[in-house]
């Protein structure tokens, strides 16, 4: 009998199997990417290439290339000048001091008060711009500002002495800082936690000192995280609009000079400009969000 049961066993277990032609039931859960995908291409990928396809089509609608002569026009060299120069003045001191307030942070209980506090208005605070941002700095360090009328009366000290600063493209640094900070806390925390307490007691054990500790280890670990969130902040910066629109009424950084592209004609014999300038941005914001992305790519290792 005992053939006979494992025969009937085998048989059994024979036809549960799916024979070669049985078809596998369809993946559906790609179909949750759905709605994301649709207000990616609707609202980001459309947008897009209308805006940077019409730097090169004429008023009739012709292919032309030469409208990517206004990146030779002095306006245009002095917009991205400006908009490099405030995104990396911006960036780097959004950075460090983003990177020392990570560091006082990881001396506190992840669970605990403060560092719930803080974190909660990381996130809040990051997103915080426009013209709510631009009314907060006006009504702070602006003309009448409650902090600069307080200088002036009590220190004679005024801020705005040789003009408007807050509404000028180096004033805007300081909104801009505003909202960097957070956000560096937010992009650099989670590298910082990655770095284990055991590499300092094992560093301490074979004779190396807190400094060569930091200069040896953490700091090269750190080192792709820290940067890549320096990108990330440059690309920040240079894409922002709104709070740089409620300050500056006229151009002095791409975003700005772009809306007076699309509001009035001033390099003489090119048309949709804003095309090309936006063509621009595009390829600046490639770049550094490539090299973003290769430096999380490497930092990730060390937060696994």
């Amino acid at each position: 009998m005992a053939p006979t049961v494992a025969s009937a066993g085998a048989g059994a277990t024979t036809d549960r199997t799916p024979g070669p032609r049985a078809r596998r039931r369809p993946d559906l859960a790609w179909l949750g990417l759905t709605p994301f995908a649709v207000y990616v291409l609707l609202f980001l990928a459309v947008p897009a290439v209308i805006a940077v396809g019409s730097g090169f089509t004429t008023g009739d609608g012709a292919f032309t290339l030469a409208n990517l002569a206004a990146f030779t026009d002095p306006s245009v060299l002095r917009a991205f000048g400006g908009s490099f120069g405030l995104s990396a003045v911006s960036a780097v001191v959004g950075a460090v001091l983003g990177a020392l307030v990570c560091w006082a942070l990881a001396a506190l209980r992840p669970d605990g008060l403060v560092r719930s506090v803080v974190d909660a208005a990381a996130g809040v605070l990051a997103q915080f711009g426009g013209v709510m941002l631009a009314f907060a700095f006006i009504a702070t360090i602006g003309a009448q500002g409650l902090v600069t009328t307080w200088l002036v009366s009590a220190f004679g000290l005024d801020l705005n002495a040789e003009g408007a600063f807050l509404y000028t493209v180096p004033g805007l640094v300081i909104p801009y800082v505003y909202f960097q900070v957070p956000l560096m806390v937010l992009t650099f925390m989670p590298a910082l936690e990655g770095v284990k307490a055991q590499w300092g007691e094992a560093a301490a054990t074979l004779g190396a000192s807190r400094a060569t500790y930091w200069r040896r280890i953490a700091l090269p670990v750190l080192a792709p995280a820290f940067w890549g969130s320096l990108l990330l902040l440059f690309a920040n910066a240079f894409s922002s609009f709104a709070t740089a629109a409620a300050l500056i009424a006229q151009g002095g950084i791409v975003p700005l000079t772009i809306r007076t592209q699309l509001t009035s004609e001033t390099i003489i014999g090119l048309q949709h400009v804003a095309g090309v300038l936006a063509l621009g941005m595009v390829v600046v914001m490639a770049v550094v969000m490539g090299a973003y992305s290769l430096l999380q790519r490497r930092a990730a290792r060390w937060q696994r």
